[in-house]
Protein backbone atom coordinates (compact mmCIF):
# COMPACT_ATOMS: atom_id res chain seq x y z
CA UNK A 1 0.00 0.00 0.00
CA UNK A 2 2.66 2.62 0.83
CA UNK A 3 4.31 1.81 -2.44
CA UNK A 4 1.45 2.18 -4.45
CA UNK A 5 0.71 5.89 -2.81
CA UNK A 6 4.27 6.62 -3.53
CA UNK A 7 3.45 5.71 -7.46
CA UNK A 8 0.19 7.89 -7.61
CA UNK A 9 2.15 10.89 -5.64
CA UNK A 10 4.79 10.34 -8.26
CA UNK A 11 2.39 10.54 -11.14
CA UNK A 12 0.52 13.36 -9.68
CA UNK A 13 3.48 15.35 -9.18
CA UNK A 14 4.36 14.88 -12.92
CA UNK A 15 0.97 15.50 -14.27
CA UNK A 16 0.74 18.41 -12.05
CA UNK A 17 4.01 20.26 -13.11
CA UNK A 18 3.37 19.69 -16.76
CA UNK A 19 -0.55 21.19 -16.35
CA UNK A 20 0.95 23.92 -14.22
CA UNK A 21 3.49 25.06 -16.60
CA UNK A 22 1.00 24.81 -19.75
CA UNK A 23 -1.82 26.81 -17.84
CA UNK A 24 0.23 29.55 -16.98
CA UNK A 25 2.60 29.69 -20.18
CA UNK A 26 0.43 29.15 -23.11
CA UNK A 27 -1.66 32.26 -21.97
CA UNK A 28 1.04 33.85 -21.14
CA UNK A 29 2.45 33.34 -24.72
CA UNK A 30 -0.79 34.15 -26.47
CA UNK A 31 -0.93 37.63 -24.72
CA UNK A 32 2.57 38.23 -25.49
CA UNK A 33 1.95 37.67 -29.52
CA UNK A 34 -1.05 40.08 -28.99
CA UNK A 35 0.30 42.37 -27.00
CA UNK A 36 3.04 42.70 -29.42
CA UNK A 37 0.33 43.08 -32.20
CA UNK A 38 -1.19 46.05 -30.87
CA UNK A 39 1.01 47.81 -28.43
CA UNK A 40 1.21 50.36 -31.38
CA UNK A 41 -2.32 51.52 -31.30
CA UNK A 42 -2.98 50.82 -27.65
CA UNK A 43 -0.10 53.90 -27.42
CA UNK A 44 -1.53 55.62 -30.12
CA UNK A 45 -5.12 55.82 -28.08
CA UNK A 46 -3.02 57.33 -25.28
CA UNK A 47 -2.90 54.41 -22.62
CA UNK A 48 -0.60 54.42 -19.61
CA UNK A 49 1.28 51.14 -18.74
CA UNK A 50 -0.43 50.49 -16.11
CA UNK A 51 -3.71 50.61 -17.80
CA UNK A 52 -2.21 48.07 -20.71
CA UNK A 53 -0.72 45.70 -17.81
CA UNK A 54 -3.87 45.76 -15.96
CA UNK A 55 -6.09 45.18 -19.00
CA UNK A 56 -3.86 41.62 -19.77
CA UNK A 57 -4.18 40.91 -16.43
CA UNK A 58 -8.01 40.95 -16.45
CA UNK A 59 -8.11 38.61 -19.36
CA UNK A 60 -6.06 35.83 -17.72
CA UNK A 61 -9.28 34.21 -15.95
CA UNK A 62 -10.86 33.77 -19.84
CA UNK A 63 -7.39 32.54 -21.05
CA UNK A 64 -7.11 29.66 -18.52
CA UNK A 65 -10.89 29.31 -18.90
CA UNK A 66 -10.37 28.07 -22.29
CA UNK A 67 -6.87 26.62 -21.60
CA UNK A 68 -7.42 24.29 -19.15
CA UNK A 69 -8.93 21.38 -21.18
CA UNK A 70 -5.86 21.43 -22.89
CA UNK A 71 -3.74 21.70 -19.87
CA UNK A 72 -4.98 18.31 -18.83
CA UNK A 73 -4.47 16.81 -22.37
CA UNK A 74 -1.46 18.23 -21.99
CA UNK A 75 0.05 17.20 -18.61
CA UNK A 76 -1.87 13.30 -19.16
CA UNK A 77 -0.08 12.32 -22.76
CA UNK A 78 3.55 13.86 -21.58
CA UNK A 79 3.04 12.27 -17.99
CA UNK A 80 1.30 8.88 -19.12
CA UNK A 81 4.08 8.94 -22.38
CA UNK A 82 6.79 9.97 -20.13
CA UNK A 83 6.39 6.50 -17.77
CA UNK A 84 5.60 4.71 -21.01
CA UNK A 85 9.13 5.95 -22.42
CA UNK A 86 10.70 5.04 -20.06
CA UNK A 87 9.26 1.63 -19.25
CA UNK A 88 8.20 2.96 -15.86
CA UNK A 89 4.82 2.11 -16.61
CA UNK A 90 5.58 -1.45 -17.55
CA UNK A 91 7.32 -2.25 -14.60
CA UNK A 92 4.10 -1.15 -12.69
CA UNK A 93 2.17 -3.82 -14.50
CA UNK A 94 4.77 -6.05 -13.66
CA UNK A 95 4.49 -5.51 -9.78
CA UNK A 96 0.33 -6.12 -10.57
CA UNK A 97 -1.10 -2.78 -11.04
CA UNK A 98 -3.15 -2.36 -14.24
CA UNK A 99 -2.89 0.60 -16.51
CA UNK A 100 -6.27 1.07 -15.51
CA UNK A 101 -5.31 1.95 -12.00
CA UNK A 102 -1.94 3.75 -13.05
CA UNK A 103 -4.13 6.43 -14.49
CA UNK A 104 -7.06 6.36 -12.25
CA UNK A 105 -5.00 9.53 -10.29
CA UNK A 106 -5.24 11.38 -13.36
CA UNK A 107 -8.90 11.28 -14.05
CA UNK A 108 -9.44 11.86 -10.35
CA UNK A 109 -7.42 15.30 -10.04
CA UNK A 110 -8.90 15.96 -13.18
CA UNK A 111 -12.26 17.08 -11.12
CA UNK A 112 -10.48 19.27 -9.82
CA UNK A 113 -9.38 21.28 -12.88
CA UNK A 114 -13.28 20.54 -13.32
CA UNK A 115 -13.81 23.23 -10.37
CA UNK A 116 -11.31 25.40 -11.31
CA UNK A 117 -12.87 26.02 -14.75
CA UNK A 118 -16.82 26.11 -12.86
CA UNK A 119 -15.47 28.76 -10.95
CA UNK A 120 -13.30 30.64 -13.64
CA UNK A 121 -16.60 30.14 -16.04
CA UNK A 122 -18.19 32.95 -13.50
CA UNK A 123 -15.43 35.77 -13.35
CA UNK A 124 -13.98 35.43 -16.61
CA UNK A 125 -17.58 37.39 -18.01
CA UNK A 126 -16.94 40.35 -15.86
CA UNK A 127 -13.47 40.54 -15.87
CA UNK A 128 -13.31 40.16 -19.48
CA UNK A 129 -15.36 43.47 -20.22
CA UNK A 130 -12.99 45.17 -17.56
CA UNK A 131 -10.33 44.54 -19.83
CA UNK A 132 -11.81 46.07 -22.59
CA UNK A 133 -12.23 48.62 -20.63
CA UNK A 134 -8.87 49.36 -20.16
CA UNK A 135 -7.67 49.05 -23.35
CA UNK A 136 -10.03 51.11 -24.87
CA UNK A 137 -11.92 48.69 -27.20
CA UNK A 138 -14.70 49.33 -25.49
CA UNK A 139 -16.40 52.54 -23.53
CA UNK A 140 -15.74 52.62 -19.95
CA UNK A 141 -18.82 52.53 -17.49
CA UNK A 142 -19.50 55.66 -15.25
CA UNK A 143 -20.12 54.73 -11.84
CA UNK A 144 -22.31 58.10 -11.21
CA UNK A 145 -23.82 59.06 -14.58
CA UNK A 146 -25.78 57.86 -17.71
CA UNK A 147 -27.03 60.16 -20.23
CA UNK A 148 -29.39 59.32 -23.37
CA UNK A 149 -30.76 55.99 -22.77
CA UNK A 150 -33.21 53.45 -22.84
CA UNK A 151 -34.43 51.41 -19.75
CA UNK A 152 -37.12 48.45 -19.99
CA UNK A 153 -38.84 47.83 -16.61
CA UNK A 154 -41.61 45.54 -15.43
CA UNK A 155 -45.30 45.33 -16.13
CA UNK A 156 -44.21 46.24 -20.02
CA UNK A 157 -42.85 50.04 -18.65
CA UNK A 158 -40.17 51.68 -20.58
CA UNK A 159 -37.90 54.50 -19.77
CA UNK A 160 -36.31 56.90 -21.72
CA UNK A 161 -34.08 58.96 -19.47
CA UNK A 162 -32.16 62.31 -21.10
CA UNK A 163 -29.68 62.23 -17.73
CA UNK A 164 -29.06 60.35 -14.69
CA UNK A 165 -27.06 61.46 -11.83
CA UNK A 166 -26.56 58.70 -8.81
CA UNK A 167 -24.03 60.87 -6.82
CA UNK A 168 -27.42 63.51 -6.54
CA UNK A 169 -29.83 60.76 -7.06
CA UNK A 170 -31.36 62.71 -9.58
CA UNK A 171 -32.77 62.55 -13.36
CA UNK A 172 -34.02 65.22 -15.91
CA UNK A 173 -36.27 64.76 -18.70
CA UNK A 174 -37.51 61.54 -18.61
CA UNK A 175 -40.59 59.89 -20.54
CA UNK A 176 -42.32 56.89 -18.70
CA UNK A 177 -44.47 54.59 -20.97
CA UNK A 178 -46.60 51.36 -20.51
CA UNK A 179 -47.69 50.66 -23.54
CA UNK A 180 -51.65 49.56 -23.42
CA UNK A 181 -54.48 47.61 -25.91
CA UNK A 182 -57.27 49.72 -25.41
CA UNK A 183 -59.44 51.21 -22.86
CA UNK A 184 -59.95 49.03 -20.21
CA UNK A 185 -55.85 48.44 -20.53
CA UNK A 186 -55.13 52.11 -21.60
CA UNK A 187 -51.50 53.37 -22.44
CA UNK A 188 -50.16 55.47 -19.48
CA UNK A 189 -47.35 57.87 -20.33
CA UNK A 190 -45.88 60.04 -17.95
CA UNK A 191 -43.54 63.58 -18.84
CA UNK A 192 -41.10 64.72 -16.37
CA UNK A 193 -38.63 67.65 -15.98
CA UNK A 194 -36.92 66.42 -13.14
CA UNK A 195 -36.96 63.27 -10.55
CA UNK A 196 -35.48 63.08 -7.19
CA UNK A 197 -35.21 59.56 -5.64
CA UNK A 198 -35.99 59.41 -1.66
CA UNK A 199 -34.36 56.63 0.23
CA UNK A 200 -36.35 57.02 3.04
CA UNK A 201 -39.56 55.98 1.31
CA UNK A 202 -37.74 53.73 -1.72
CA UNK A 203 -39.97 55.69 -4.50
CA UNK A 204 -39.09 58.67 -7.02
CA UNK A 205 -40.60 62.24 -6.55
CA UNK A 206 -41.40 63.34 -10.30
CA UNK A 207 -41.83 67.51 -10.92
CA UNK A 208 -43.11 69.45 -13.27
CA UNK A 209 -44.88 67.02 -15.91
CA UNK A 210 -47.39 65.74 -17.68
CA UNK A 211 -49.87 62.34 -17.00
CA UNK A 212 -51.66 61.35 -20.52
CA UNK A 213 -53.71 58.30 -20.19
CA UNK A 214 -54.55 56.87 -23.69
CA UNK A 215 -57.64 55.28 -23.78
CA UNK A 216 -57.65 54.98 -28.03
CA UNK A 217 -56.99 56.56 -31.41
CA UNK A 218 -57.69 60.32 -30.74
CA UNK A 219 -59.19 59.66 -27.12
CA UNK A 220 -56.84 60.35 -24.32
CA UNK A 221 -56.85 62.52 -21.47
CA UNK A 222 -54.05 64.85 -19.91
CA UNK A 223 -52.76 65.54 -16.52
CA UNK A 224 -50.40 68.53 -15.76
CA UNK A 225 -48.64 67.59 -11.93
CA UNK A 226 -46.37 69.70 -9.95
CA UNK A 227 -44.98 66.83 -7.66
CA UNK A 228 -46.12 62.91 -8.52
CA UNK A 229 -45.39 59.63 -6.88
CA UNK A 230 -45.30 57.10 -9.45
CA UNK A 231 -46.02 53.53 -8.01
CA UNK A 232 -44.03 51.24 -10.51
CA UNK A 233 -41.23 53.47 -10.76
CA UNK A 234 -39.50 52.00 -8.18
CA UNK A 235 -36.46 50.96 -9.87
CA UNK A 236 -33.48 52.54 -7.71
CA UNK A 237 -30.74 54.85 -9.11
CA UNK A 238 -28.12 52.30 -9.35
CA UNK A 239 -30.57 49.90 -11.09
CA UNK A 240 -31.07 52.30 -13.68
CA UNK A 241 -27.20 53.01 -14.43
CA UNK A 242 -26.95 49.26 -15.20
CA UNK A 243 -26.06 49.04 -18.86
CA UNK A 244 -26.86 46.24 -21.13
CA UNK A 245 -24.72 43.34 -21.03
CA UNK A 246 -23.16 41.19 -23.93
CA UNK A 247 -23.91 37.36 -23.50
CA UNK A 248 -20.24 37.26 -23.56
CA UNK A 249 -19.89 39.06 -20.60
CA UNK A 250 -23.02 37.14 -18.76
CA UNK A 251 -22.49 34.84 -16.17
CA UNK A 252 -24.28 31.69 -15.85
CA UNK A 253 -27.35 33.03 -14.30
CA UNK A 254 -27.30 36.54 -15.70
CA UNK A 255 -27.51 34.62 -18.96
CA UNK A 256 -30.39 32.65 -18.23
CA UNK A 257 -32.25 35.45 -17.14
CA UNK A 258 -31.48 37.16 -20.12
CA UNK A 259 -32.55 34.43 -22.33
CA UNK A 260 -35.73 33.70 -20.46
CA UNK A 261 -36.20 37.63 -21.22
CA UNK A 262 -35.49 37.12 -25.02
CA UNK A 263 -37.79 34.39 -25.30
CA UNK A 264 -40.73 36.31 -23.83
CA UNK A 265 -40.19 39.09 -26.24
CA UNK A 266 -40.45 36.74 -29.27
CA UNK A 267 -36.85 36.19 -29.89
CA UNK A 268 -35.03 33.15 -30.89
CA UNK A 269 -32.26 32.12 -27.85
CA UNK A 270 -31.05 28.77 -29.18
CA UNK A 271 -27.78 29.80 -29.30
CA UNK A 272 -27.58 31.63 -26.68
CA UNK A 273 -29.10 28.60 -24.76
CA UNK A 274 -25.76 26.70 -26.91
CA UNK A 275 -23.44 29.14 -25.11
CA UNK A 276 -24.76 28.94 -21.58
CA UNK A 277 -24.67 25.25 -21.89
CA UNK A 278 -21.35 25.48 -22.85
CA UNK A 279 -20.30 27.45 -19.71
CA UNK A 280 -20.59 24.25 -17.93
CA UNK A 281 -19.76 21.93 -20.65
CA UNK A 282 -16.43 22.97 -21.24
CA UNK A 283 -15.11 22.69 -17.53
CA UNK A 284 -16.39 19.29 -18.04
CA UNK A 285 -14.46 18.46 -20.82
CA UNK A 286 -10.46 18.22 -18.31
CA UNK A 287 -12.57 15.06 -17.38
CA UNK A 288 -13.27 13.73 -20.76
CA UNK A 289 -10.26 14.44 -22.12
CA UNK A 290 -7.98 12.91 -19.40
CA UNK A 291 -10.51 9.32 -19.78
CA UNK A 292 -9.34 9.97 -23.64
CA UNK A 293 -5.53 11.37 -23.48
CA UNK A 294 -4.28 8.71 -21.17
CA UNK A 295 -5.03 5.87 -24.03
CA UNK A 296 -3.54 7.86 -26.55
CA UNK A 297 -0.21 8.65 -24.88
CA UNK A 298 0.59 4.49 -25.06
CA UNK A 299 -0.38 4.31 -28.50
CA UNK A 300 3.15 4.54 -29.94
CA UNK A 301 5.02 4.10 -27.04
CA UNK A 302 8.65 4.89 -28.60
CA UNK A 303 7.81 8.04 -29.87
CA UNK A 304 8.74 11.15 -28.91
CA UNK A 305 7.78 14.51 -26.91
CA UNK A 306 7.31 15.25 -30.87
CA UNK A 307 4.36 12.28 -30.99
CA UNK A 308 3.08 14.31 -27.67
CA UNK A 309 2.91 17.48 -28.72
CA UNK A 310 1.40 16.29 -32.28
CA UNK A 311 -1.28 14.34 -30.60
CA UNK A 312 -2.04 17.16 -27.93
CA UNK A 313 -2.49 20.01 -30.73
CA UNK A 314 -4.78 18.02 -33.17
CA UNK A 315 -6.57 16.94 -30.56
CA UNK A 316 -7.33 20.61 -29.57
CA UNK A 317 -7.68 21.69 -32.55
CA UNK A 318 -10.47 18.82 -33.48
CA UNK A 319 -12.09 19.91 -30.30
CA UNK A 320 -12.56 23.52 -30.90
CA UNK A 321 -13.91 23.08 -34.21
CA UNK A 322 -16.40 20.71 -32.58
CA UNK A 323 -17.22 23.34 -30.44
CA UNK A 324 -17.94 25.68 -33.32
CA UNK A 325 -19.94 23.31 -35.13
CA UNK A 326 -21.83 22.57 -32.40
CA UNK A 327 -22.72 26.47 -31.78
CA UNK A 328 -24.01 26.43 -35.88
CA UNK A 329 -25.71 22.99 -35.12
CA UNK A 330 -27.99 24.55 -31.90
CA UNK A 331 -28.44 27.73 -33.14
CA UNK A 332 -29.81 26.22 -36.32
CA UNK A 333 -32.17 24.23 -34.71
CA UNK A 334 -30.63 20.71 -36.16
CA UNK A 335 -30.41 19.15 -32.26
CA UNK A 336 -31.37 20.72 -29.24
CA UNK A 337 -29.46 23.53 -27.24
CA UNK A 338 -28.12 21.36 -24.84
CA UNK A 339 -27.55 18.21 -26.80
CA UNK A 340 -25.55 20.58 -29.23
CA UNK A 341 -23.24 22.00 -26.62
CA UNK A 342 -22.30 18.21 -25.00
CA UNK A 343 -22.41 16.65 -28.01
CA UNK A 344 -18.25 17.05 -28.00
CA UNK A 345 -18.02 15.57 -24.82
CA UNK A 346 -19.98 12.86 -26.04
CA UNK A 347 -17.97 12.20 -29.11
CA UNK A 348 -14.59 12.11 -27.06
CA UNK A 349 -16.06 10.68 -24.06
CA UNK A 350 -17.36 7.47 -26.27
CA UNK A 351 -13.81 7.58 -27.89
CA UNK A 352 -12.10 7.70 -24.82
CA UNK A 353 -13.91 4.93 -22.98
CA UNK A 354 -13.36 2.90 -26.26
CA UNK A 355 -9.65 3.16 -26.28
CA UNK A 356 -9.93 3.04 -22.60
CA UNK A 357 -11.19 -0.52 -22.95
CA UNK A 358 -8.89 -1.50 -25.65
CA UNK A 359 -5.50 -0.50 -23.61
CA UNK A 360 -3.46 -3.53 -22.70
CA UNK A 361 -3.71 -3.65 -19.01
Amino acid sequence: MPAAKQLDRYLLREWSRIFLVTTIGFPMIVSVIELTDKLGGYLTRGLTVSDILLGYLAGIPESVFLILPAAVLFATVFSIGSLCRHSELTAMKAAGRSFHRSVLPIILISFGAVMVGLILGEVAPPASRKKAELLGEVERRSRITRFNFVYRADHGWVYVVRSLDVSQNRIREAILERQGTGPEYPTLVIQTIDGQWDPAVSSWRLTDGRYRVVLGLGDERVFAFDSLKSATFVEKPDDLLAQPKTPEEMRYGELGEYIEAFERAGGDARKLRVQRDLKIAIPFTCIIIAIFGAPMAITSPRAGGAFGVGVALATTVIFLILVQLSQAVGAGGLLPPTVAAWSPNILFGVVGLLLMARAPT
